[in-house]
């Protein structure tokens, strides 16, 4: 297999899933309930995790087709621009009457945050438009990514659609909730990170361990494996074959927000273009360290010569 074969000729990646205008602050700390605390900083950017996916598969240089919805709003053109700019293929994102989501992101000096998703524009995303993009695109994708921040009936629907296409399956479950039985057998790759795992399972996941045994909880229901990210500690792969612990690549954190988007928009575009899963998974990695050296969610996705740039400085140091 070629180490670094061009993503866009082995396949594309099709992304279902939110699209937000990201509203963020930065401050020292967060406020406490009632108070008014003054910030550093504000951005105003593209966002969701749907889109920031599609944006983090685009500039691994996947060809990345993003199917979901915006508003009529004064947000509509910020979102377009920022997934068109980013070279993601926006024929399938319908514009409806009303508000584009908004996501409220607050961040503390230690880089960690907490969020706010109004979905909004979201919420008008319907199966006939799923089932269009997979007319139009389902015979040169090879991935399906998607999420849990859109109807969940719709998640559903653009899983099974995929799995009857042929494609590989990457659920990022987030925000978790629980899916029907009959969901997991279909789906190829599972990424939740702790605290999603630990919802899903009902297992407490703390370290490499735990992680290992709610991967195998989603083994044990179908899924052909289970990753999951224990952020600066790295990820576990578990398979019905193999469990593999993935070490962290350790960098200065400065915002956490869009890392786990980062991570899997450039899992699914190396499985894309044809990497085997270690590759895709080291990649991913390098791609999430990336994100949380700079702040904001759509400006901190790396590109792939910035990925390829850490993962030699890595090797070099080995």
């Amino acid at each position: 297999m070629t180490e670094n074969p061009t993503p866009a000729a082995q396949g594309g990646v099709l992304i279902v899933g939110s699209i937000t205008a990201d509203v963020t602050t930065f401050s020292s700390r967060l406020p406490r309930p009632g108070e008014t605390f003054l910030g550093d900083a504000f951005t105003l950017v593209l966002g969701g995790k749907g889109a920031n996916q599609a944006v983090a598969a685009g500039r691994a240089g996947a060809a990345a087709r993003m199917v979901g919805c915006v508003g009529s709003d004064l947000f509509q053109h910020l979102v377009t621009d920022g997934l068109r700019d980013a070279g993601v293929d926006i024929s399938h994102v319908r514009s409806v009457p009303g508000q584009t989501g908004v996501a409220h992101i607050r961040v503390d000096a230690s880089g960690e945050n907490d969020i706010v998703m109004v979905p909004l524009a979201n919420a008008a995303l319907d199966t006939a438009q799923i089932d269009q993009a997979f007319t139009e695109h389902a015979a040169s994708s090879a991935v399906l990514l998607t999420q849990l921040e859109i109807p969940i009936a719709l998640t559903l629907h653009a899983i099974r659609r995929a799995h009857a296409e042929g494609l590989t399956v990457v659920l990022d479950p987030a925000p978790a909730q629980p899916l029907p039985e009959d969901i997991w057998p279909l789906v190829n790759l599972v990424t939740p990170n702790e605290t999603e795992a630990a919802l899903l399972t009902g297992i407490e996941v703390n370290g490499p361990e735990s992680a290992e045994a709610a991967g195998r909880w989603f083994v044990d229901r179908g899924v052909g494996a289970a990753l999951i990210t224990l952020a600066g500690a790295g990820s576990v792969l578990v398979s019905a074959d193999e469990t593999r612990l993935h070490p962290p690549i350790r960098v200065e954190v400065v915002d956490t927000t869009a890392a786990g988007d980062a991570f899997a928009g450039h899992l699914a575009a190396a499985i894309a273009a044809g990497h085997d899963r270690d590759t895709a998974i080291r990649r991913a990695a390098a791609a999430g360290a990336l994100a949380v050296t700079k702040r904001g969610a759509s400006p901190s996705l790396p590109a792939a010569s910035e990925v390829d740039a850490l993962l030699d400085r890595q090797n070099r140091e080995i």
